[in-house]
């Protein structure tokens, strides 16, 4: 099993939108509606860039925007982190069954970190980080790493994903993919199961998405 983070197993994105909005007033700006929603899904430095264009500074160097938002996330996840529905009913079943299972998230470890506290390491034998990776999503290479650090094919792993980007990374690495959509809708495309939620998915559910992927 690979699980997203921000707005699969966590309604964090709300906390994000707090700090991205801060730190554009910081600036001297505000942050369009748009170029918010263009961040939803994507890595730290991705972000930083589509916030600075979008203020109308894109002379402004990445490391101390990205500085400023960790240190205001890191205090957001600490107080402000709530389980999304079904999500903890999931993911406990899922580590009942003693299935290998991964966390695959384009937020940085040191976040990661803090939002495994209320996560629980102890749920996840791997942990994929934004920042441990050379291609983030969209790309494949972040759940192509993830079942090979779990020792899985790619190809008998579900990934749950909440964001476009996330979408298109796990069905390019070839897993089989349930979309349950937060922030932002996602269109149905081949290979993509989508529920409203993760409340009353099962093991069987989950099984089955994997016959269907086989199947296509």
């Amino acid at each position: 099993m690979l699980f997203d983070m921000d707005g699969t197993l966590v309604d964090s994105e709300r906390l994000w939108d707090v700090a991205l909005r801060e730190l554009a007033i910081e600036y001297g700006g505000s942050l369009s509606d748009a170029a918010r929603v263009a961040m939803i899904g994507s890595d730290a430095a991705s972000s930083m860039r589509i916030l600075h264009a979008d203020i109308g500074q894109e002379w402004r160097e990445l490391g101390p925007s990205q500085a400023w938002i960790a240190r205001r996330m890191s205090d957001l996840f600490r107080t402000g982190l709530v389980w999304r529905p079904g999500a903890l009913a999931l993911l406990s079943a899922v580590r009942a069954a003693d299935l290998p299972t991964a966390l695959v998230t384009s937020t940085a470890r040191p976040l990661v970190e803090v939002a495994l506290d209320t996560l629980g390491r102890e749920n996840f034998d791997v942990v994929v980080a934004g920042d441990e990776v050379r291609a983030p999503k969209p790309d494949p290479e972040p759940y192509l790493l993830a079942a090979q650090l779990l020792g899985v094919p790619i190809e008998r792993c579900v990934a749950i994903e909440d964001s476009r980007a996330g979408v298109t990374s796990a069905l390019a690495a070839g897993a089989a993919v349930l979309g349950v959509p937060s922030e932002v809708p996602l269109d149905p495309i081949e290979g993509l199961h989508l529920l409203e939620s993760l409340a009353g998915v099962d093991l069987t559910l989950l099984g089955n998405l994997l016959v269907r992927a086989e199947a296509l």
